[in-house]
Order: structure tokens, then sequence, then C-alpha cells
């Protein structure tokens, strides 16, 4: 079932649901707020379908800084926004990957993955205290990171053997630095490509907290072109933590007097044109758009870009784009697993695109030619990745 199907599928069983049940399976209230969720958006796909997307004016920075808000409710053109296209056999040879968390591309172009090997991250993984069970093992002998040709997808080169115990987020910057998080250690780290040991280590060895010096099972990394960079410190303390370039602590999101309730935040996404940090909210099933605060301190705290629509679902990757969002859901009760592309101006999904199983994050090439999309499973075959053309 396409996502956009859902929406009709929806729309017949919204009676039926409401006379029979509160809730919906996986626990989601079928509240007023809900079913208005619902109205709003068959009326929008139903807009889509039959209405051209007004053209966008020329606003300056200066302008989109002063007046943020109005600037980003104008919705982008519909045909400036790209549509992702599958590649077919794409990579032309099969890998055998353990359980691919993170994809990112570095800056000759090369789609770079982060992967497990022979772990797995289940019920015996953590005590109920955060702390990893399996030290003892010692980090993973295989070389965990393979940069892979653009074309065909082959394994041009590997690194990361004996470093690293649970895999989880990795982003590469516009100088080529890795930036990778490992919730087993609960650290994240900064890496010259192929290094040995971090330029740059947040958090405690082994050591889950939640004091500003301490990370538990951090998820994702973001990094500016300033240099500043933002850490998802994901599934204990659901918030996002912004250092300078140097590692120094800049601010804490949410913080007071923000309102934002953020539940896994799993992947985060930088759209510096609008000061924008988008965060894959997971088990809120919504993506957010607080101000990152990168070309002012102004608007801090003002209530984030919120898009969160009946068939969105559990959020898992994101990736920007120019000033658009692409994401994909995971597995959510009994919603399609897809993607979308997401305007967080005017707080809308504006596409969806794709069909897969479990997908966990996502990557978008130097260039905006590519789209890169992991898979995470239990065998070579549904650890992959995909990759899209944006056409």
């Amino acid at each position: 079932m396409s996502c956009i199907h859902l929406v009709a599928l929806l729309a017949l069983c919204l009676g039926a649901v409401a006379a029979n049940s509160n809730h919906l399976p996986g626990g989601v209230n079928l509240n007023e707020r809900f079913f208005n969720q619902v109205r709003a958006l068959i009326k929008r796909r139903m807009q889509q379908k039959d209405l051209q997307s007004p053209q966008l004016p020329l606003v300056d920075d200066e302008v989109a800084l002063q007046n943020q808000r109005s600037y980003d409710n104008v919705p982008i053109p519909a045909a400036s926004v790209p549509t992702p296209v599958l590649v077919e056999n794409w990579p032309t040879e099969q890998h055998s990957f353990g359980q691919v968390t993170a994809v990112s591309v570095d800056p000759q172009g090369n789609p770079v993955i982060f992967h497990r090997a022979d772990r797995y991250w289940d019920v015996n993984t953590f005590n109920e205290s955060n702390i990893y069970y399996l030290i003892e093992y010692g980090p993973i002998k295989e070389k965990t990171i393979y940069v892979l040709d653009s074309k065909t997808g082959a394994i041009k080169s590997g690194w990361g053997s004996n470093m690293f115990y649970m895999p989880h987020g990795m982003t590469i910057d516009i100088h080529g630095n890795y930036w990778i998080t490992d919730v087993a250690m609960h650290q994240a780290f900064k890496f010259k490509p192929f290094g040995s040991k971090p330029l740059l280590t947040i958090g405690k060895r082994f050591r889950p907290g939640s004091s500003v010096k301490h990370l538990c099972k951090p998820t994702s990394i973001a990094v500016a072109t300033t240099g500043e960079f933002f850490i998802a410190d994901g599934y204990c303390n659901s918030r996002i933590l912004k250092f300078n370039a140097a590692g120094k602590l800049l601010r804490t999101i949410p913080q007071p007097p923000e309102f934002l309730s953020l539940q896994v935040p799993h992947a985060i996404t930088l759209l510096e044109h609008l000061d924008l940090l988008c965060i894959a909210d997971r088990e809120n099933m919504r993506v957010v758009c607080p101000k990152a605060g990168l070309k002012s301190s102004h608007g801090e705290g003002e209530p984030a870009a919120t898009i969160q629509e009946p068939d969105l679902g559990r959020v898992f990757g994101v990736a920007s784009y120019g000033d658009i969002v692409f994401a994909v859901n995971g597995p959510t009760s009994m919603l399609p697993v897809c993607g979308f592309t997401i305007d967080p101006r005017s707080e809308a999904i504006i596409g969806h695109w794709g069909d897969f199983k479990n997908p966990h994050s996502m990557a978008v090439s130097v260039n905006g030619s590519a789209l890169y999309v992991t898979e995470i499973g239990t065998n070579h075959q549904t650890n992959r990745v995909w990759k899209y053309v944006l056409a």
C-alpha cells in the first residue's frame, strides 16, 4: 500500500474505528486532534492534486532573519522540489554488511556506510541502567566503515576495525572529517578519515549519564559550515546538545522557555539557509525544526516548526536538500514504510516516495544529485543501501 493510498483508506475507516475503539494499534490515541489531522491531510492531498503551488517570493537573508516565521510559512514551489527515483541494480555487486546504521557522503561524492558487522542490538545488550553488557567481548574486529563507489556501489576502501562497540550515527563534514556516535560507549567522536584516534571526544567511555559531561546512547550528529555541531543525545536523555567547534557546550535543546518535548531524537539535519535544525523525533512520530542559532540567537526558544501527520509514523532518518527535508519512517503499526518530502516552511509533507522494510538512516550527496537510504535487518540481504537520483 502506498502512502498516498493510505489517505483514502483512513478516510473510509475513520468512522468505523471511532465507533469501535479508542486507540489505534500501537497505542496511538484517536482523540479529536487525530481526527482533525486526518481531515486536514485529506484536504491537503486533494488540493495538491488540483492546485499549483504558488511561487516563492525572493526574500533576502536579513529580512528572513527578522521575520522568520512568516518567511517559513511560504510554500516551496512544487516544480522546484526533486523527486527521488530509485537506481535499479545498485550496488552492482552484493555486499555482506552487518546492520547498516548510518550513511553519509564524503566531499568526493562517495557514499560511506557505518555498520555493526556481527553485532546486534537486542534485549540482552544493555541493562536497566543503560550499561553495555558485552564490554568483555571488546570492540568489533572487522572494519565498520566502508567507502563505496557512487557509480557501482563497489567497496573502495574501509577502516574502523577494533574501534567501535555498537555503531549508530555517522556524518561527514565539508572538510571530510567523520563524526561518529557509539551507543555502547555513550560517546561521540570526530575523526580524520582513516584515523585511529579521535580528534575530539564528547561523553564518558561506557558511563551513561545526563550531566553536561555525559551522553547516553547518542544517535546522530549534524555539523554546520561554521564548525558548530549538534549531538542528538538520543535514546535516554532525549535532548540535543549544541557545541562550538572546539567542543564547548553552547546550548541544550530544549531549554526554558522553550516548550519542546522530544522522545528519542533519532536523527538530525541542518538547514543553514533557514537557520533550522530538523529532528526526527521518533517516538513522537514527527519532525520538529527549532531555531539552530547559527546566524543569531534571535528566535531561540520560539515554537519549533512541526510536521506531524497521520501517515508519517515513527521517523528514523532525515536529510536536508536546500530548504527541504527528506525523511523515512520505520515500522509503525499498519502504516506504510516509505520516504517523505517535507517543507518546514509550510510545516507540511509535500511528497511521498520509496518502499522500505526497516530503514534507519539517509544522506544527500554533496552536489545534491543523489540520495542514499540504509536498512537494517538480520542478514546481508536486508542490511543494505539504496541509491536514489534526485530528478
